[in-house]
């Protein structure tokens, strides 16, 4: 071989190398991090880092789906403000019932979802949270806190719920029925429109 030929072969070899090192970094990087989030509260983390992260991804015009600014729709402190609304993910766990008082104390409601990704921002919690739906005796249907009427589209996975418990959500994920007096987490909404 002449010697332009041993460089570039050389050359070849060394970005190989390079690149294959730096992908082996970013791998563990990645691996490091995930167990970072798996070993670590994630609701702790969540309410510390999801407003600013949205907010610094978010992008200007009428489209925005957070909220800025002192005169605006600013969230109390605690809570997390996306898509025009503020949401309180609880780190206690409370009854049903114990969960829609401190959610009236808050002057918000337990959760009612508008659609399945209202809480995109919460794709990684492995909890289920009280949500406010349950059953309405006198009108014989599941109804949302507010007496709106409940769609069926929103849970694939909750077929028949027994009429006397009410429903926690996992966030992007699932729905069940559970006894009222048992004790989850819960998350409470306030629409700030």
């Amino acid at each position: 071989m002449d010697d332009h030929t041993e460089e570039q072969v050389s050359q070849t070899t060394r970005w190989r190398l390079i690149s294959g090192t730096l992908g082996v970094i970013c791998l563990l990087l990645m691996v490091t991090l995930g167990m970072l989030l798996k070993s670590s509260n994630f609701e702790s983390f969540l309410m510390a880092h999801t407003k600013t992260d949205v907010e610094s991804t978010s992008s200007p015009g009428p489209d925005r789906e957070l909220q800025e600014g002192p005169d605006c729709c600013s969230c109390p402190k605690k809570w997390v403000g996306y898509r025009w609304n503020c949401y309180f993910i609880s780190s206690e766990m409370k009854t049903w019932n114990e969960s829609r008082n401190f959610c009236a104390s808050q002057n918000s409601s337990l959760l009612q979802l508008q659609n399945r990704d209202e809480l995109n921002f919460m794709n990684f919690s492995q909890r289920f949270y009280w949500i406010g739906l349950s059953y309405n005796e006198e009108r014989g249907a599941w109804l949302w806190e507010n007496g709106s009427a409940f769609s069926w589209d929103l849970f694939s996975s909750l077929e028949t719920p027994d009429t006397k418990n009410c429903i926690v959500y996992k966030p992007m994920n699932s729905a069940m029925d559970e006894p009222c007096e048992r004790e989850n987490h819960y998350i409470c909404k306030q629409q700030l429109i």
